[in-house]
Protein backbone atom coordinates (compact mmCIF):
# COMPACT_ATOMS: atom_id res chain seq x y z
CA UNK A 1 0.00 0.00 0.00
CA UNK A 2 2.64 2.49 0.86
CA UNK A 3 4.81 1.61 -2.19
CA UNK A 4 1.53 2.16 -3.98
CA UNK A 5 1.29 5.91 -2.25
CA UNK A 6 4.96 6.77 -3.22
CA UNK A 7 4.64 5.64 -6.81
CA UNK A 8 1.61 7.53 -7.01
CA UNK A 9 3.53 10.20 -5.67
CA UNK A 10 5.85 10.44 -8.03
CA UNK A 11 3.92 10.16 -10.80
CA UNK A 12 2.17 13.47 -9.90
CA UNK A 13 4.93 15.24 -9.26
CA UNK A 14 6.65 14.03 -12.36
CA UNK A 15 3.13 15.60 -14.46
CA UNK A 16 3.84 18.76 -12.54
CA UNK A 17 6.92 19.53 -13.99
CA UNK A 18 5.92 18.47 -17.72
CA UNK A 19 3.07 20.71 -17.16
CA UNK A 20 5.52 23.55 -15.98
CA UNK A 21 8.14 22.54 -18.65
CA UNK A 22 5.64 22.38 -21.59
CA UNK A 23 4.19 25.81 -20.46
CA UNK A 24 7.49 27.32 -20.54
CA UNK A 25 8.40 26.13 -23.68
CA UNK A 26 4.96 27.67 -24.89
CA UNK A 27 5.05 31.12 -23.36
CA UNK A 28 8.89 30.97 -24.82
CA UNK A 29 7.07 30.05 -28.31
CA UNK A 30 4.48 32.67 -28.03
CA UNK A 31 6.80 35.52 -26.97
CA UNK A 32 9.00 34.40 -30.04
CA UNK A 33 6.22 34.66 -32.55
CA UNK A 34 5.02 37.42 -31.20
CA UNK A 35 8.56 39.15 -31.34
CA UNK A 36 8.70 37.91 -34.82
CA UNK A 37 5.18 39.18 -36.21
CA UNK A 38 5.87 42.79 -34.21
CA UNK A 39 9.27 42.92 -36.14
CA UNK A 40 7.76 42.12 -39.43
CA UNK A 41 5.02 44.51 -39.02
CA UNK A 42 7.58 47.20 -38.05
CA UNK A 43 9.50 45.99 -41.82
CA UNK A 44 6.13 46.54 -43.28
CA UNK A 45 5.40 49.64 -42.28
CA UNK A 46 8.81 50.62 -42.93
CA UNK A 47 8.53 49.36 -46.34
CA UNK A 48 5.42 50.97 -47.05
CA UNK A 49 6.76 54.16 -45.55
CA UNK A 50 9.53 53.96 -48.04
CA UNK A 51 8.09 53.50 -51.22
CA UNK A 52 7.75 56.79 -53.38
CA UNK A 53 7.41 55.71 -56.98
CA UNK A 54 8.58 58.91 -59.30
CA UNK A 55 5.49 61.02 -59.93
CA UNK A 56 4.60 62.81 -63.34
CA UNK A 57 0.89 64.22 -64.00
CA UNK A 58 -0.35 66.06 -67.23
CA UNK A 59 -4.01 67.66 -67.80
CA UNK A 60 -4.62 68.32 -71.75
CA UNK A 61 -7.88 70.35 -73.10
CA UNK A 62 -8.54 68.13 -76.14
CA UNK A 63 -10.59 71.10 -77.09
CA UNK A 64 -7.56 73.44 -78.25
CA UNK A 65 -4.95 71.03 -77.62
CA UNK A 66 -3.77 73.31 -74.99
CA UNK A 67 -1.78 71.69 -71.91
CA UNK A 68 -3.47 73.01 -69.06
CA UNK A 69 -1.79 71.64 -65.90
CA UNK A 70 1.55 69.71 -65.64
CA UNK A 71 4.75 68.31 -63.21
CA UNK A 72 7.11 66.38 -65.15
CA UNK A 73 5.67 65.89 -68.72
CA UNK A 74 8.30 64.72 -70.00
CA UNK A 75 10.56 62.77 -67.63
CA UNK A 76 10.79 58.44 -67.99
CA UNK A 77 8.53 56.55 -66.71
CA UNK A 78 7.76 52.74 -66.59
CA UNK A 79 3.77 52.31 -68.49
CA UNK A 80 2.93 49.24 -66.13
CA UNK A 81 -0.17 48.39 -67.75
CA UNK A 82 -1.26 51.15 -70.09
CA UNK A 83 0.87 49.63 -72.23
CA UNK A 84 -2.18 48.03 -73.00
CA UNK A 85 -3.51 51.04 -74.64
CA UNK A 86 -0.99 50.92 -77.27
CA UNK A 87 -1.56 47.33 -77.72
CA UNK A 88 -5.17 47.91 -78.48
CA UNK A 89 -4.74 50.81 -80.99
CA UNK A 90 -3.00 48.28 -83.22
CA UNK A 91 -5.82 45.66 -83.05
CA UNK A 92 -8.38 48.51 -83.43
CA UNK A 93 -6.57 49.13 -86.81
CA UNK A 94 -6.95 45.66 -87.89
CA UNK A 95 -10.36 45.92 -86.71
CA UNK A 96 -11.13 48.82 -88.83
CA UNK A 97 -9.34 47.85 -92.23
CA UNK A 98 -11.84 44.55 -91.95
CA UNK A 99 -8.75 42.47 -91.26
CA UNK A 100 -10.29 40.98 -88.37
CA UNK A 101 -14.02 41.11 -86.44
CA UNK A 102 -14.92 41.37 -83.27
CA UNK A 103 -16.29 37.70 -83.61
CA UNK A 104 -12.90 36.49 -84.88
CA UNK A 105 -11.24 33.30 -82.97
CA UNK A 106 -7.52 34.23 -81.54
CA UNK A 107 -5.37 31.34 -80.94
CA UNK A 108 -3.85 31.14 -77.38
CA UNK A 109 -0.26 29.94 -77.25
CA UNK A 110 1.93 28.16 -74.65
CA UNK A 111 3.59 31.76 -74.45
CA UNK A 112 0.41 33.30 -73.64
CA UNK A 113 -0.59 31.29 -71.10
CA UNK A 114 2.36 31.34 -68.63
CA UNK A 115 2.01 35.07 -68.28
CA UNK A 116 2.00 36.36 -64.71
CA UNK A 117 -1.09 37.64 -63.10
CA UNK A 118 -3.18 39.27 -63.55
CA UNK A 119 -4.55 36.93 -66.50
CA UNK A 120 -8.14 35.70 -67.44
CA UNK A 121 -6.47 31.97 -67.08
CA UNK A 122 -6.39 31.27 -70.60
CA UNK A 123 -5.00 27.64 -71.72
CA UNK A 124 -2.36 26.85 -74.31
CA UNK A 125 -4.80 25.37 -77.02
CA UNK A 126 -7.67 27.43 -76.64
CA UNK A 127 -9.08 30.27 -78.57
CA UNK A 128 -10.62 33.41 -77.42
CA UNK A 129 -13.07 35.93 -79.21
CA UNK A 130 -11.54 39.55 -80.38
CA UNK A 131 -14.07 41.50 -78.27
CA UNK A 132 -13.76 39.03 -75.22
CA UNK A 133 -10.25 39.90 -75.19
CA UNK A 134 -10.89 43.56 -75.79
CA UNK A 135 -13.11 43.87 -72.55
CA UNK A 136 -10.39 41.24 -70.88
CA UNK A 137 -7.54 44.29 -71.04
CA UNK A 138 -9.93 47.08 -70.01
CA UNK A 139 -11.52 45.35 -67.41
CA UNK A 140 -9.23 43.11 -65.65
CA UNK A 141 -6.08 44.14 -67.50
CA UNK A 142 -5.24 40.46 -68.65
CA UNK A 143 -1.70 39.89 -69.83
CA UNK A 144 -2.27 36.47 -70.98
CA UNK A 145 -5.21 38.54 -73.52
CA UNK A 146 -2.41 40.82 -74.31
CA UNK A 147 0.15 38.40 -75.64
CA UNK A 148 -2.63 36.50 -77.45
CA UNK A 149 -3.59 40.02 -79.44
CA UNK A 150 0.13 40.84 -79.63
CA UNK A 151 0.72 37.27 -81.70
CA UNK A 152 -2.38 37.60 -83.60
CA UNK A 153 -1.61 40.78 -85.27
CA UNK A 154 2.20 40.63 -85.27
CA UNK A 155 3.12 37.30 -85.46
CA UNK A 156 5.18 37.26 -81.88
CA UNK A 157 5.11 39.54 -79.15
CA UNK A 158 8.66 40.75 -80.09
CA UNK A 159 7.89 41.96 -83.08
CA UNK A 160 4.67 43.63 -82.21
CA UNK A 161 6.71 45.29 -79.39
CA UNK A 162 8.31 46.78 -82.07
CA UNK A 163 5.10 47.36 -84.13
CA UNK A 164 3.95 49.18 -81.13
CA UNK A 165 7.31 51.71 -80.90
CA UNK A 166 7.43 52.09 -84.60
CA UNK A 167 3.46 53.89 -83.94
CA UNK A 168 4.18 55.69 -81.26
CA UNK A 169 6.85 57.70 -83.30
CA UNK A 170 4.29 58.04 -86.19
CA UNK A 171 2.16 59.75 -82.99
CA UNK A 172 4.53 62.15 -81.89
CA UNK A 173 5.11 59.76 -78.80
CA UNK A 174 8.65 60.85 -79.18
CA UNK A 175 10.00 59.16 -75.73
CA UNK A 176 8.19 56.51 -75.63
CA UNK A 177 9.64 52.80 -76.15
CA UNK A 178 7.73 49.59 -76.10
CA UNK A 179 9.06 45.78 -75.05
CA UNK A 180 6.05 44.31 -74.46
CA UNK A 181 2.28 43.80 -75.18
CA UNK A 182 1.01 43.53 -71.27
CA UNK A 183 3.62 46.13 -69.71
CA UNK A 184 5.08 43.91 -67.10
CA UNK A 185 8.35 45.04 -65.80
CA UNK A 186 11.44 45.87 -67.75
CA UNK A 187 13.71 48.34 -67.91
CA UNK A 188 13.84 49.61 -71.24
CA UNK A 189 9.79 50.00 -71.64
CA UNK A 190 9.34 54.11 -70.50
CA UNK A 191 6.83 56.91 -71.46
CA UNK A 192 6.23 60.06 -70.37
CA UNK A 193 2.94 61.40 -68.84
CA UNK A 194 2.53 63.59 -72.37
CA UNK A 195 3.24 60.58 -74.97
CA UNK A 196 0.67 58.95 -72.46
CA UNK A 197 -2.26 62.11 -73.06
CA UNK A 198 -1.28 62.08 -77.12
CA UNK A 199 -2.11 58.06 -77.06
CA UNK A 200 -5.53 58.37 -74.97
CA UNK A 201 -6.32 61.22 -77.56
CA UNK A 202 -5.34 59.50 -80.38
CA UNK A 203 -7.74 56.20 -79.70
CA UNK A 204 -10.64 58.66 -79.50
CA UNK A 205 -10.02 60.62 -82.52
CA UNK A 206 -8.94 57.77 -84.67
CA UNK A 207 -11.44 54.79 -83.32
CA UNK A 208 -14.35 56.47 -81.81
CA UNK A 209 -16.71 53.22 -82.55
CA UNK A 210 -13.78 51.11 -80.41
CA UNK A 211 -12.74 53.73 -78.04
CA UNK A 212 -16.45 53.06 -76.75
CA UNK A 213 -14.80 49.53 -74.64
CA UNK A 214 -12.42 51.97 -72.30
CA UNK A 215 -15.98 52.62 -70.29
CA UNK A 216 -17.19 48.90 -69.48
CA UNK A 217 -16.69 48.40 -65.85
CA UNK A 218 -17.48 44.13 -65.89
CA UNK A 219 -18.38 41.56 -68.46
CA UNK A 220 -18.94 37.89 -68.06
CA UNK A 221 -16.55 35.39 -69.20
CA UNK A 222 -16.96 31.55 -69.57
CA UNK A 223 -19.56 32.00 -66.53
CA UNK A 224 -17.31 34.56 -64.45
CA UNK A 225 -18.29 38.27 -63.49
CA UNK A 226 -14.91 40.38 -64.54
CA UNK A 227 -14.86 43.55 -62.90
CA UNK A 228 -12.76 46.52 -63.53
CA UNK A 229 -9.66 48.49 -61.46
CA UNK A 230 -10.92 51.73 -62.65
CA UNK A 231 -12.77 53.27 -59.97
CA UNK A 232 -13.31 56.46 -61.84
CA UNK A 233 -15.95 55.33 -63.76
CA UNK A 234 -19.57 55.89 -62.39
CA UNK A 235 -18.17 57.40 -60.15
CA UNK A 236 -16.75 61.08 -61.47
CA UNK A 237 -19.27 63.10 -63.96
CA UNK A 238 -18.47 62.89 -67.68
CA UNK A 239 -15.62 60.29 -66.74
CA UNK A 240 -15.92 57.50 -69.40
CA UNK A 241 -12.32 55.45 -69.35
CA UNK A 242 -9.87 54.67 -70.08
CA UNK A 243 -6.93 52.58 -68.70
CA UNK A 244 -5.32 51.74 -65.03
CA UNK A 245 -1.88 50.52 -64.46
CA UNK A 246 0.40 48.96 -61.74
CA UNK A 247 3.66 47.35 -61.19
CA UNK A 248 5.93 48.05 -58.24
CA UNK A 249 9.01 50.61 -60.40
CA UNK A 250 5.62 52.50 -62.15
CA UNK A 251 3.54 53.08 -59.00
CA UNK A 252 -0.10 53.24 -59.78
CA UNK A 253 -0.66 54.71 -63.21
CA UNK A 254 -3.93 56.19 -64.81
CA UNK A 255 -5.30 58.29 -67.85
CA UNK A 256 -8.69 59.31 -67.88
CA UNK A 257 -10.96 61.09 -70.50
CA UNK A 258 -13.70 63.42 -69.04
CA UNK A 259 -16.01 65.20 -70.98
CA UNK A 260 -18.56 67.37 -69.21
CA UNK A 261 -20.62 69.98 -71.16
CA UNK A 262 -18.58 70.91 -74.25
CA UNK A 263 -15.76 70.87 -72.30
CA UNK A 264 -13.11 67.59 -72.84
CA UNK A 265 -9.61 66.56 -70.83
CA UNK A 266 -7.45 64.04 -70.68
CA UNK A 267 -5.58 63.97 -67.66
CA UNK A 268 -2.95 61.65 -67.15
CA UNK A 269 -1.01 60.54 -63.33
CA UNK A 270 1.92 58.34 -62.90
CA UNK A 271 3.66 56.86 -59.91
CA UNK A 272 0.67 57.17 -57.06
CA UNK A 273 1.49 55.68 -53.91
CA UNK A 274 -1.85 53.48 -53.92
CA UNK A 275 -4.46 53.18 -55.95
CA UNK A 276 -6.71 55.57 -53.87
CA UNK A 277 -4.62 58.46 -53.96
CA UNK A 278 -3.63 58.11 -57.62
CA UNK A 279 -7.45 58.77 -58.00
CA UNK A 280 -8.20 61.26 -55.26
CA UNK A 281 -4.90 63.27 -57.24
CA UNK A 282 -6.60 62.45 -60.44
CA UNK A 283 -9.81 64.01 -59.02
CA UNK A 284 -8.53 66.89 -58.02
CA UNK A 285 -6.60 68.10 -61.39
CA UNK A 286 -9.83 67.22 -63.64
CA UNK A 287 -11.49 69.48 -60.89
CA UNK A 288 -8.76 72.67 -60.47
CA UNK A 289 -8.56 72.59 -64.69
CA UNK A 290 -12.07 71.87 -66.19
CA UNK A 291 -13.30 76.13 -65.90
CA UNK A 292 -9.58 76.78 -67.73
CA UNK A 293 -10.79 74.10 -70.98
CA UNK A 294 -12.00 75.36 -73.88
CA UNK A 295 -15.94 74.60 -75.36
CA UNK A 296 -15.55 74.92 -78.59
CA UNK A 297 -12.83 72.27 -81.05
CA UNK A 298 -10.42 74.08 -82.63
CA UNK A 299 -7.36 71.80 -82.64
CA UNK A 300 -6.84 69.24 -85.43
CA UNK A 301 -7.00 65.62 -84.90
CA UNK A 302 -4.18 63.51 -83.84
CA UNK A 303 -2.97 62.01 -87.12
CA UNK A 304 0.30 59.43 -87.85
CA UNK A 305 3.10 61.42 -89.54
CA UNK A 306 5.06 59.17 -92.04
CA UNK A 307 7.84 57.19 -90.90
CA UNK A 308 10.95 59.47 -92.49
CA UNK A 309 8.66 62.59 -90.55
CA UNK A 310 8.68 60.97 -87.27
CA UNK A 311 12.11 59.42 -87.28
CA UNK A 312 13.11 63.22 -87.83
CA UNK A 313 11.17 64.50 -85.23
CA UNK A 314 12.68 62.10 -82.90
CA UNK A 315 16.32 63.12 -83.89
CA UNK A 316 15.77 66.52 -83.51
CA UNK A 317 14.43 66.01 -79.66
CA UNK A 318 17.54 63.99 -79.63
CA UNK A 319 19.43 67.13 -80.58
CA UNK A 320 17.99 69.61 -78.72
CA UNK A 321 18.65 67.00 -75.42
CA UNK A 322 22.34 67.34 -75.94
CA UNK A 323 24.95 69.88 -75.34
CA UNK A 324 26.88 71.50 -78.40
CA UNK A 325 30.40 69.69 -78.99
CA UNK A 326 28.87 66.43 -76.97
CA UNK A 327 27.79 63.54 -78.66
CA UNK A 328 26.24 59.95 -76.43
CA UNK A 329 27.73 57.27 -76.60
CA UNK A 330 26.47 53.50 -74.86
CA UNK A 331 24.73 56.11 -72.57
CA UNK A 332 27.36 57.77 -71.43
CA UNK A 333 27.85 61.64 -72.75
CA UNK A 334 31.40 62.53 -74.35
CA UNK A 335 33.32 65.33 -76.34
CA UNK A 336 32.93 65.25 -79.86
CA UNK A 337 35.77 66.46 -81.81
CA UNK A 338 33.49 67.62 -84.03
CA UNK A 339 29.34 68.31 -83.83
CA UNK A 340 27.92 65.44 -85.83
CA UNK A 341 24.39 64.59 -87.83
CA UNK A 342 22.26 62.88 -85.25
CA UNK A 343 21.84 58.96 -85.26
CA UNK A 344 19.27 56.77 -84.29
CA UNK A 345 20.76 54.09 -82.39
CA UNK A 346 19.32 52.19 -79.75
CA UNK A 347 19.90 53.13 -76.59
CA UNK A 348 19.61 51.15 -72.92
CA UNK A 349 18.31 53.37 -70.37
CA UNK A 350 20.12 53.08 -66.80
CA UNK A 351 18.69 51.31 -64.23
CA UNK A 352 14.97 52.61 -63.16
CA UNK A 353 14.13 52.75 -59.46
CA UNK A 354 12.72 55.39 -57.88
CA UNK A 355 14.21 58.15 -59.99
CA UNK A 356 14.57 58.12 -63.86
CA UNK A 357 16.61 60.52 -65.19
CA UNK A 358 18.20 58.82 -68.60
CA UNK A 359 16.42 59.40 -71.71
CA UNK A 360 15.93 55.57 -74.25
CA UNK A 361 14.93 55.66 -77.70
CA UNK A 362 13.59 52.67 -80.05
CA UNK A 363 15.98 51.02 -82.30
CA UNK A 364 15.01 52.62 -85.48
CA UNK A 365 17.25 53.22 -88.75
CA UNK A 366 20.46 55.28 -88.97
CA UNK A 367 19.38 58.06 -91.18
CA UNK A 368 21.85 59.59 -93.53
CA UNK A 369 22.60 63.50 -92.79
CA UNK A 370 21.97 65.93 -95.71
CA UNK A 371 24.63 67.18 -97.94
CA UNK A 372 25.66 71.10 -96.39
CA UNK A 373 23.85 73.68 -98.80
CA UNK A 374 26.24 75.85 -100.57
CA UNK A 375 27.18 79.36 -99.27
CA UNK A 376 24.41 81.87 -99.55
CA UNK A 377 25.15 85.45 -100.07
CA UNK A 378 22.37 88.33 -99.42
CA UNK A 379 20.14 84.98 -101.03
CA UNK A 380 22.48 84.41 -103.80
CA UNK A 381 24.32 82.00 -104.70
CA UNK A 382 28.22 83.21 -104.91
CA UNK A 383 29.55 81.99 -107.99
CA UNK A 384 33.41 82.73 -109.51
CA UNK A 385 33.65 86.08 -111.69
CA UNK A 386 33.17 85.23 -115.43
CA UNK A 387 36.00 85.71 -116.85
CA UNK A 388 36.15 87.90 -120.75
CA UNK A 389 34.80 86.38 -123.28
CA UNK A 390 37.89 85.34 -125.91
CA UNK A 391 37.72 87.79 -128.67
CA UNK A 392 35.25 90.45 -127.41
CA UNK A 393 37.43 93.47 -128.48
CA UNK A 394 37.69 92.26 -131.81
CA UNK A 395 35.57 94.66 -133.75
CA UNK A 396 31.84 92.87 -134.52
CA UNK A 397 32.45 91.47 -138.89
CA UNK A 398 28.85 92.82 -140.52
CA UNK A 399 26.48 90.10 -142.40
CA UNK A 400 24.99 90.27 -145.50
CA UNK A 401 21.09 90.20 -145.62
CA UNK A 402 18.33 91.05 -147.98
CA UNK A 403 15.54 92.65 -145.91
CA UNK A 404 11.61 92.29 -147.02
CA UNK A 405 8.59 93.56 -146.47
CA UNK A 406 5.76 91.65 -144.41
CA UNK A 407 2.21 92.76 -142.87
CA UNK A 408 1.98 91.29 -139.00
CA UNK A 409 -1.30 90.39 -137.82
CA UNK A 410 -2.86 90.96 -134.91
CA UNK A 411 -0.73 89.16 -131.94
CA UNK A 412 -0.77 89.23 -128.10
CA UNK A 413 1.71 88.67 -125.55
CA UNK A 414 1.87 85.49 -125.02
CA UNK A 415 2.94 84.85 -120.58
CA UNK A 416 2.55 81.54 -118.11
CA UNK A 417 0.78 83.94 -115.76
CA UNK A 418 -1.91 86.48 -115.94
CA UNK A 419 -1.24 89.56 -118.02
CA UNK A 420 -3.14 92.72 -119.49
CA UNK A 421 -4.20 92.20 -122.57
CA UNK A 422 -2.69 94.92 -125.52
CA UNK A 423 -4.51 96.08 -128.49
CA UNK A 424 -3.64 94.45 -131.88
CA UNK A 425 -0.37 95.83 -133.67
CA UNK A 426 -0.54 95.96 -137.30
CA UNK A 427 1.61 98.22 -140.23
CA UNK A 428 5.05 96.70 -141.64
CA UNK A 429 7.03 94.77 -139.72
CA UNK A 430 11.22 93.98 -140.69
CA UNK A 431 12.12 90.30 -141.01
CA UNK A 432 15.79 89.10 -141.10
CA UNK A 433 16.06 86.73 -144.61
CA UNK A 434 19.69 85.45 -144.67
CA UNK A 435 21.30 84.15 -147.97
CA UNK A 436 17.66 84.43 -149.15
CA UNK A 437 15.69 81.93 -147.20
CA UNK A 438 13.05 83.56 -144.76
CA UNK A 439 13.70 82.20 -140.86
CA UNK A 440 11.15 80.89 -138.94
CA UNK A 441 8.01 82.97 -137.80
CA UNK A 442 9.28 82.47 -134.37
CA UNK A 443 11.95 84.58 -134.92
CA UNK A 444 9.76 87.42 -136.20
CA UNK A 445 10.27 90.56 -134.37
CA UNK A 446 7.00 93.10 -134.73
CA UNK A 447 7.86 96.96 -134.02
CA UNK A 448 5.65 99.97 -134.31
CA UNK A 449 7.10 103.07 -135.80
CA UNK A 450 10.31 101.79 -134.66
CA UNK A 451 12.84 104.97 -133.98
CA UNK A 452 15.61 105.00 -136.33
CA UNK A 453 18.51 103.52 -135.69
CA UNK A 454 22.18 105.74 -135.38
CA UNK A 455 24.76 105.54 -137.74
CA UNK A 456 27.22 102.50 -138.11
CA UNK A 457 24.90 100.39 -136.25
CA UNK A 458 23.77 97.53 -138.25
CA UNK A 459 21.53 98.31 -141.14
CA UNK A 460 20.14 101.50 -140.16
CA UNK A 461 16.10 99.63 -139.79
CA UNK A 462 16.73 98.30 -136.29
CA UNK A 463 17.17 94.53 -137.52
CA UNK A 464 20.69 93.61 -137.13
CA UNK A 465 23.01 95.46 -134.47
CA UNK A 466 23.17 97.12 -131.05
CA UNK A 467 20.65 99.98 -129.91
CA UNK A 468 22.19 102.32 -127.28
CA UNK A 469 20.50 101.77 -124.32
CA UNK A 470 18.62 104.83 -123.91
CA UNK A 471 16.47 104.62 -127.70
CA UNK A 472 15.43 100.81 -126.51
CA UNK A 473 11.89 101.75 -126.03
CA UNK A 474 9.94 100.50 -123.57
CA UNK A 475 8.23 96.96 -123.17
CA UNK A 476 4.76 98.18 -123.42
CA UNK A 477 5.55 99.47 -126.94
CA UNK A 478 6.34 95.99 -128.42
CA UNK A 479 5.10 92.50 -128.60
CA UNK A 480 6.58 88.94 -129.75
CA UNK A 481 4.67 88.06 -132.98
CA UNK A 482 3.82 84.31 -133.50
CA UNK A 483 2.19 82.49 -136.52
CA UNK A 484 0.09 81.06 -134.43
CA UNK A 485 -2.26 82.41 -131.82
CA UNK A 486 -1.10 83.34 -128.20
CA UNK A 487 -1.85 80.29 -125.75
CA UNK A 488 -4.57 80.94 -123.09
CA UNK A 489 -2.97 81.68 -119.72
CA UNK A 490 -2.13 78.64 -117.71
CA UNK A 491 -4.10 78.22 -114.17
CA UNK A 492 -2.50 79.13 -111.15
CA UNK A 493 -0.25 76.70 -109.88
CA UNK A 494 -1.09 74.09 -106.96
CA UNK A 495 1.01 72.11 -104.89
CA UNK A 496 0.03 68.24 -105.33
CA UNK A 497 1.91 65.23 -103.60
CA UNK A 498 4.55 67.86 -102.63
CA UNK A 499 5.24 68.55 -106.31
CA UNK A 500 4.41 71.86 -108.39
CA UNK A 501 1.91 71.40 -111.31
CA UNK A 502 -1.18 73.20 -113.07
CA UNK A 503 -4.55 72.43 -111.37
CA UNK A 504 -5.50 69.42 -113.02
CA UNK A 505 -9.01 68.31 -114.17
CA UNK A 506 -11.09 66.48 -111.62
CA UNK A 507 -14.18 64.56 -112.36
CA UNK A 508 -16.99 63.64 -110.42
CA UNK A 509 -18.36 65.54 -107.27
CA UNK A 510 -15.64 66.86 -104.74
CA UNK A 511 -15.85 66.89 -100.91
CA UNK A 512 -14.02 69.43 -98.92
CA UNK A 513 -12.26 68.01 -95.52
CA UNK A 514 -10.60 71.09 -94.02
CA UNK A 515 -8.38 74.12 -95.27
CA UNK A 516 -5.40 74.17 -93.36
CA UNK A 517 -2.27 76.45 -93.26
CA UNK A 518 0.28 74.69 -94.78
CA UNK A 519 0.44 71.69 -97.57
CA UNK A 520 2.10 68.87 -94.88
CA UNK A 521 -1.34 69.80 -92.69
CA UNK A 522 -3.30 69.24 -95.82
CA UNK A 523 -2.22 66.25 -96.46
CA UNK A 524 -2.09 64.66 -92.82
CA UNK A 525 -6.19 65.56 -92.89
CA UNK A 526 -6.85 63.89 -96.36
CA UNK A 527 -4.98 60.65 -94.44
CA UNK A 528 -7.21 60.75 -91.43
CA UNK A 529 -10.18 61.01 -93.61
CA UNK A 530 -9.14 58.02 -95.18
CA UNK A 531 -8.88 56.40 -92.07
CA UNK A 532 -12.51 57.67 -90.42
CA UNK A 533 -14.45 57.12 -93.71
CA UNK A 534 -13.51 53.06 -93.40
CA UNK A 535 -12.94 52.44 -97.05
CA UNK A 536 -15.62 54.63 -98.43
CA UNK A 537 -12.49 56.85 -100.18
CA UNK A 538 -10.47 54.05 -101.66
CA UNK A 539 -11.15 54.75 -105.20
CA UNK A 540 -11.61 58.43 -104.84
CA UNK A 541 -8.83 61.40 -106.04
CA UNK A 542 -6.80 63.25 -103.24
CA UNK A 543 -5.19 66.72 -104.39
CA UNK A 544 -4.56 69.57 -102.40
CA UNK A 545 -5.87 73.57 -103.45
CA UNK A 546 -4.27 76.60 -102.90
CA UNK A 547 -6.31 79.39 -102.03
CA UNK A 548 -6.16 83.27 -100.69
CA UNK A 549 -7.58 84.42 -98.07
CA UNK A 550 -6.84 88.21 -97.82
CA UNK A 551 -3.15 88.72 -97.09
CA UNK A 552 -3.10 84.09 -95.77
CA UNK A 553 -3.23 81.20 -97.75
CA UNK A 554 -4.95 78.51 -97.42
CA UNK A 555 -4.51 74.54 -98.47
CA UNK A 556 -7.57 72.76 -99.04
CA UNK A 557 -7.68 69.34 -98.09
CA UNK A 558 -10.28 67.46 -101.49
CA UNK A 559 -11.52 64.03 -102.67
CA UNK A 560 -12.54 64.04 -106.02
CA UNK A 561 -14.53 61.51 -108.84
CA UNK A 562 -17.40 60.15 -106.68
CA UNK A 563 -21.09 60.56 -107.55
CA UNK A 564 -23.23 62.58 -105.19
CA UNK A 565 -24.11 60.09 -103.68
CA UNK A 566 -21.02 58.71 -102.41
CA UNK A 567 -20.04 62.11 -101.52
CA UNK A 568 -22.91 62.70 -99.03
CA UNK A 569 -22.65 59.49 -97.54
CA UNK A 570 -18.88 59.89 -96.93
CA UNK A 571 -20.06 63.42 -95.50
CA UNK A 572 -22.12 62.42 -93.10
CA UNK A 573 -19.96 59.43 -91.84
CA UNK A 574 -16.91 62.21 -91.13
CA UNK A 575 -19.25 64.49 -89.43
CA UNK A 576 -20.09 61.41 -86.98
CA UNK A 577 -16.27 61.71 -85.80
CA UNK A 578 -16.43 65.49 -85.59
CA UNK A 579 -14.21 65.95 -88.94
CA UNK A 580 -15.90 69.11 -90.90
CA UNK A 581 -16.84 68.11 -94.58
CA UNK A 582 -18.94 69.58 -97.57
CA UNK A 583 -19.52 68.71 -100.85
CA UNK A 584 -18.76 70.24 -103.95
CA UNK A 585 -20.73 69.81 -107.54
CA UNK A 586 -18.02 69.75 -109.49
Amino acid sequence: MLRTTLASSRVLRAGAIGLAALAAVVFTIDHADARRARHHHRQHQQARHSYNPPFASIIVDANSGATLSSTNPDSLRHPASLTKMMTLYLLFERLDAGKINLDTEMRVSGHAAAQDPTKLGLRSGQTIRVEDAIKGLVTKSANDAAVVIAEAVGGDEDDFARMMTRKARALGMTRTVYRNASGLPDDDQVTTARDQATLGRALQDRFPRYYRYFATTSFTFRGRTIRGHNHLLGSVDGVDGIKTGYIRSSGFNLVTNLKRGNRHLVGVVLGGRSSGSRDATMRKLLTDNLDKAATRRTVAAITESSTADANAQVAEDQARSRPKGMKQVDGAVQVASAPEPVALPTERPAHLTHSLVTASTAALPQKRPRPEPAPLTSGVIETPPIDAVPGSTEPMKPVRVKTVQVRAGSIRLASAGSAPSLPPVAGNAAAAVRDGAPETSGSVVARANMPPQPANFGTGQGILGVLPASSVPSPTSQTMANADSAPKVQPQAVQHNGAVKPVASHSGWIIQVGALETEREARERLDAARGRARGMLGKADPFTETVAKGNKKLYRARFAGLDRSEAEAVCRTLKRSDMSCITIKN
